[in-house]
Order: structure tokens, then C-alpha cells, then sequence
């Protein structure tokens, strides 16, 4: 009978173990000087807070990501901030920075010197916006839509066909 119990109990410790590096995975907080000198690896994501000294890489970011670099390579939710925000995946939210690039769709607001959205579906504001497919509005000093604008290249403002 004991030795029941024990077999049980250790096939149950055995399986939460298992399960630990998926519920690892995600994390609240994130500070990163570069990747790997960080609380969050970049195979994991972040739920409430990143702040990158340098530079930060995680699969992706809730609420409030500010640092000079940041990255995520599937999805950033709420406010990036930064000199440079780049976003594999897609943004919902505010993207402020120098340079804003997302190669997914980007809803919400990038505002910055220079906007790249893989599909832009709110606003655009800065120097040069470019859209590999508009869905919204761009405002800017040169605005590029490669599909779905009013114009293929407009400046001032440009906006969904």
C-alpha cells in the first residue's frame, strides 16, 4: 500500500515538473540590460512590465514595454516605448519611438519619425509612415501605401481606399 502512494505520489510530482517549463514561459516583469542579461528569457513573454537598459527580445509584451531597444517576435499589447520598437508579430496600442516597425498589423497608434506596418489599421503620425497595406490613416511629411491607400504615395495625410 505504501509503496502505492509512493508510485502515485512521485507519477504526480513527475507530471507537475513536467508542466513547470510552459507555466515558465510567461513572466510579469521583465529587466534587461541585452538578451541573455535579463529576468525573462526571449522565448518567454511578459504580462505587465519590460524595461530594457539596451535592448530587450520576448515572445511578447502586455501593458507597458519602455527601454532604447525592444523587440517581440509575436505580439506587443498596450504602450511601447522606445528609440527603437520592433515588433515581428503585431502591435495593439501605442507604439512611440524614433522608429516604429511592425511587420504584422499595427492597431492603434505608431507615432514616430519614421512608421513601418506590415497592415496599419488606425493612425499612423510621423516624418515618413509607410504601409505595406492601409487600413487607416497616415499623417506625415511622406506617406507610403503600398496597398489598400488612396494614393500609392501622399504628402501631409493619406487613408483607406
Amino acid at each position: 500500500m505504501l509503496t502505492k502512494r509512493v508510485a502515485v505520489w512521485s507519477a504526480f510530482c513527475l507530471m507537475a515538473l513536467a508542466a513547470m517549463p510552459a507555466a515558465a514561459a510567461e513572466k510579469p516583469v521583465n529587466i534587461s540590460l541585452f538578451p541573455p542579461v535579463a529576468l525573462a528569457q526571449p522565448d518567454e513573454s511578459v504580462t505587465a512590465f519590460r524595461f530594457n537598459f539596451i535592448y530587450g527580445k520576448n515572445t511578447s509584451v502586455e501593458m507597458l514595454d519602455i527601454g532604447l531597444v525592444n523587440q517581440t517576435t509575436k505580439m506587443s499589447h498596450g504602450l511601447q516605448w522606445g528609440m527603437v520598437n520592433y515588433n515581428e508579430g503585431g502591435l495593439n496600442g501605442l507604439q512611440l519611438g524614433a522608429i516604429n516597425y511592425t511587420q504584422g498589423r499595427a492597431e492603434g497608434l505608431q507615432w514616430g519619425t519614421v512608421n513601418y506596418a506590415g497592415r496599419a489599421s488606425g493612425l499612423q503620425l510621423a516624418i515618413v509612415n509607410y504601409a505595406e497595406k492601409l487600413e487607416g490613416f497616415q499623417l506625415g511629411v511622406l506617406n507610403i501605401a503600398k496597398a489598400g491607400g488612396t494614393f500609392p504615395a501622399m504628402v501631409i495625410a493619406n487613408w483607406k481606399k
